[in-house]
């Protein structure tokens, strides 16, 4: 099913259509400020099982997922102050923060040092999927295995088909990684130059 959703006006009726779908444990594909992502509700084990096959993931490598504002990540991770204000300097954007995990979340969300990566995107789609679904979504690029990049919604839902439940069209994303900051004990550290600025970090 392909959706045509507004990127800047998202229609309510369409959001709840895709939340009754990630509700039912289904996959679904959404734009983000970054790629068109692939998620799921970090909840749902089986659905969570599901996106690894579809990447052919590893599944000692977690995937990172969306939350709806700083207060929804204080729920899901361990935020110092340092880290809050470092955080509301630069989200909603291209970031993802590696933070330690709190008991909320799935040990499958979860790396051996139990810290997970967390994003706020500057994409109204995808962050009123998260608030009316009320638990984050998984965030992992919609690539093929080769890591070819679509910036079109019309080629991820002609390619993935039915392994994917709902396809949202919300325009053209730029296709390129979010920068990867890690914010454990108050030590940012830079993982992964991408968009967004991580000069404060340098």
């Amino acid at each position: 099913m392909l959706l045509n959703i507004n990127q800047y006006n998202p229609q309510q009726r369409l959001i709840m259509r895709v939340v009754d779908i990630l509700k039912e444990g289904g996959i679904v594909v959404y734009p983000t400020d970054t790629y068109y992502g692939i998620g799921c509700d970090i909840m749902n084990k089986k659905a969570i099982e599901r996106i690894y096959q579809l990447k052919q993931r590893n599944k000692s490598k977690p995937f990172s997922f969306i939350c709806s504002d700083l207060k929804n990540i204080s729920l899901y991770a361990k935020v110092s102050n340092y880290a809050y204000k470092t955080m509301k300097r630069l989200l909603p954007g291209p970031y993802t923060f590696i933070l330690e995990g709190s008991k909320l979340v799935p040990k499958i969300m979860l790396t051996q040092r139990k810290t997970a990566g967390i994003r706020v995107p500057d994409n109204p789609i995808c962050l009123n999927l998260v608030k009316e679904l009320g638990n984050p979504v998984i965030t992992t690029s919609a690539t093929m295995p080769d890591g070819t990049i679509f910036h079109d919604a019309s080629l991820i839902h002609d390619y993935f088909g039915s392994r994917v439940d709902a396809v949202i069209d919300g325009s053209i994303v730029p296709g390129s990684p979010s920068s990867v900051i890690l914010l454990i004990n108050d030590i940012p550290e830079v993982i992964r130059k991408g968009l967004g600025d991580v000069s404060i970090f340098e």
